[in-house]
Formats: structure tokens, C-alpha cells, sequence
């Protein structure tokens, strides 16, 4: 078969990488290999709006299906990649069709990691990471009353908002003694525990799950000698990004496939992008492997450009963003990386900003419903501010950029 270029995944990254080798003049061949049945969609709004019934396909759709016949992109849906011949350069799927490369882009990014317990097999239980998920759970939430997330990390929050502002009843377990322990300060979690709180959300903390019961469909989560009623599970306890493949054929993994600063592999023909992959970043001085769009999207251009004959480095400070009920969480940087923290606004007010400071320089930002102080955060970081100043909001953000 004609050589080109092929990449393995369907999802942001992949799109990307495709748009770029033609937007650079790239005129070989391109597959994509992905195993949905849709083309690359946009994950975020999953757990938000698409979930609330507010966005459907169409507009999920990174580019619109006609996008791939009209740039001459070969795009195999419902097609596995079961192993990869580095030597021969070629992928194989789980259909036994053989496709050759000149070079390879790997962006199989993650899936949801799973519980394996007593009745976890039961229906009503949910893992929510691609389209036909949402597409249970929205049917699941029209008949269900009584709704049980199990994680309080941003998806599972973002599901209890959702289900909670439908009308369900709503409990959130968590195994730590907060939610958002992974990702945030305590002060955070704290602000968001309350905020969920009053919308009437049940919040458990220091739980494990140890099992489900139901008769056919679950009825009640365990959780040693305590219980939850729950006519629906929904379970957000993470992601584990898709490597195998990529091990298997002998490239180099520790927490993702591992890549330099080009988005390059331990092999010179292959790259990768996205969720599966932990790479260099200069700006923040270690390793990462990130779980975030701008990420996927960026490490897609550089990798790609690189592929034709760049030299780009993927250096980028990581921002994210989160949306429950009518505030939005938008972040630059960890705050784990901070030594002191300052509030700017008024946290009652649900528009404020909190900017983390590291020998005095800014390092990460975390601001709810203010977007403003986000994207001067963004071109704030690494910058020496006072702190004192900082706080007082009759100074304008954009005068400590001088």
C-alpha cells in the first residue's frame, strides 16, 4: 500500500496533525486510524454542555466531515491499530489490514481508568470519556432520580452540575479527604465544595468505593459499611493514557510515550501528541505528561511542522479550564509549583482570581468567572510582582506588565 504519513488516533490531536502537514504544503498521503465511529470531536464539553443537551455533534465535530475528502485526508473510522512493525514501518489493525508509513504520528490519547469490584458489571454504571458514553448516560439520566459520581475531580464535578441542575438527586464520593486534591489548593477545593453544597449536592469524603448491589441494574453504591442509593453510576476516577501499542513496538514509555521537545519518539520516524505522551518542557524545567486540549493541540503543530524539516520546540505554559453551573474555573499553570497565594476580588461575589507566587514571581493562576485577570495571568507568568499590589484591585492588572 502507498506510503504517506499515517496517524494512529481520531481524536484533537490527530485532526491537528492532519490540518498541518497540508496547511504546510505536505503532499503525500494521510491516514487516520481511529476507532470511533465519529471523526476527532472536541472531549471538554462532554461532561458540560453536550451532557446538558445544550451542543449536539455538529457542533462537537474539530472539523467538519467533508474537512477530510476535501484536503485528500483518508479517514478510517471504527478501525483498531492492533501493533505497530517499526522495522517494517508499517501499522496493522485489529482487522488485519496493513498500512505503510514513511513516518508515524501516535495520538491514541487516554481512556477512562476503570473500578473492577463487586457488581460493577451491573447497568446503570457509567464511565464517561467518549461520545457514545454521554449518549447512554444522557438517556440514563431521563428515567434515573438518584445519581452517585464516584470522584471529585473536575469531570465528576462538572457531571454533578449538571445532573444536579436537571433535578437529580446528586452524590459525589471521593477517596481523599478533599475534592480536587489533585489539582488544586485546599482553599479551592474548599470554595468548590461549598458551591456544590448549597446547589444541594451531596459531597463524601474519605470514602473508597468497595462495591455495587442491584438486581440486574445497580441500586446502591457500597462503600464498606456505608451506602448510597443510586439508580445511575457515573465513575471519574481518571484517565491511563494509551501506550500499549507504542510499547509494544518497542518505543521508549514511563507515564505516556515518552518525546522530546520536537514531539519526537525514541524512534526517528515516529512521533507523537496529546494525552499519551510525557515530554520536556523548558519553562517549567521537568518532565509532564498533560491531559489538556492546548496541549494536545500544540504538540500536533509542533510535532507535524517538525516532521516536514522544522526545528519548533514545545515549550508552553499549561493552562486549562473547567465549567460548572454558571462559573467558569479557568487555570495557568499549578498552583502546587506556588510558596504564597494572593486573592484578588471577592470570592462571594463568584468573580475573583488567585495568583500563586514562587521567590515572588508569578507562577500559576486560578480565576473563576474573570476572565480578564486568566489572560493577563497568562502573560503574567514568571514575572516579579508585589504581592501587596497584586491584591488591590484599584490597580490595573495590565500595569504590572510594564
Amino acid at each position: 500500500m502507498k506510503s504517506g504519513v499515517v496517524i494512529i488516533g481520531a481524536g484533537q490531536a490527530s485532526a491537528v496533525a492532519a490540518a498541518t502537514l497540508r496547511k504546510e504544503k505536505y503532499t503525500g498521503t494521510i491516514r487516520i486510524l481511529g476507532d470511533e465511529s465519529q471523526p476527532a470531536y472536541d472531549r471538554p464539553p462532554l461532561s458540560k454542555y453536550y451532557l446538558a443537551g445544550e451542543m449536539e455533534l455538529p457542533k462537537l465535530l474539530i472539523r467538519p466531515e467533508e474537512f477530510y475528502a476535501d484536503n485528500d485526508i483518508d479517514l478510517h473510522t471504527n478501525t483498531t491499530v492492533a501493533s505497530i512493525d517499526a522495522e517494517a514501518k508499517q501499522v496493522v489493525t485489529a482487522a488485519d489490514e496493513v498500512f505503510d508509513y514513511d513516518k508515524l504520528v501516535i495520538a491514541t490519547g487516554s481512556r477512562a481508568r476503570r473500578l473492577n469490584l463487586p457488581g460493577s458489571d451491573l447497568e446503570g454504571i457509567f464511565y464517561l470519556r467518549t461520545l457514545d458514553d454521554v449518549d447512554l448516560i444522557r438517556q440514563a439520566m431521563g428515567s434515573g432520580k438518584r445519581l452517585c459520581v464516584i470522584g471529585g475531580g473536575y469531570v465528576g464535578l462538572e457531571v454533578a452540575a449538571v445532573a444536579s441542575v436537571a433535578g437529580l438527586d446528586v452524590t459525589v464520593i471521593e477517596t481523599q479527604d478533599r475534592i480536587l486534591q489533585r489539582v488544586t489548593t485546599p482553599e479551592m477545593s474548599d470554595y468548590y465544595h461549598n458551591l456544590h453544597v448549597e446547589r444541594g449536592v451531596n459531597i463524601m469524603l474519605n470514602k473508597a468505593v468497595t462495591g455495587f448491589e442491584g438486581t440486574g441494574s445497580v441500586s446502591k453504591v457500597l462503600c464498606g459499611d456505608d451506602s448510597v442509593d443510586a439508580d445511575l453510576v457515573i465513575i471519574g476516577v481518571g484517565i491511563v493514557p494509551n501506550i500499549e501499542i507504542a510499547e509494544n513496538a518497542g518505543i521508549d514509555c514511563d507515564n505516556g510515550i515518552l518525546v522530546d521537545d520536537h514531539g519526537q519518539t525514541s524512534n526517528p520516524d515516529i512521533y507523537a501528541a496529546g494525552d499519551c505522551t510525557n515530554h520536556p518542557n523548558r519553562l517549567l524545567g521537568r518532565r509532564l505528561r498533560l491531559e489538556s486540549v492546548p496541549n494536545a493541540i500544540e504538540q500536533a503543530r509542533v510535532a507535524c511542522s517538525n516532521r516536514l524539516g522544522g526545528d519548533l520546540e514545545y515549550a508552553s505554559i499549561p493552562w486549562f479550564w473547567s465549567d460548572q453551573y454558571e462559573l467558569k474555573l479557568q487555570m495557568v499553570g499549578f498552583s502546587s509549583d506556588g510558596e504564597e497565594s494572593v486573592v484578588r476580588g471577592d470570592k462571594s461575589t463568584n468573580s475573583f482570581a488567585v495568583f500563586h507566587l514562587k521567590g515572588g514571581c508569578v507562577v500559576a493562576v486560578d480565576a473563576v468567572n474573570s476572565s480578564k485577570a486568566f489572560m493577563l495571568g497568562k502573560r503574567l507568568y514568571g514575572k516579579s510582582v508585589d504581592a501587596a499590589l497584586l491584591a488591590d484591585e484599584s490597580i490595573e492588572l495590565k500595569s504590572f506588565l510594564s
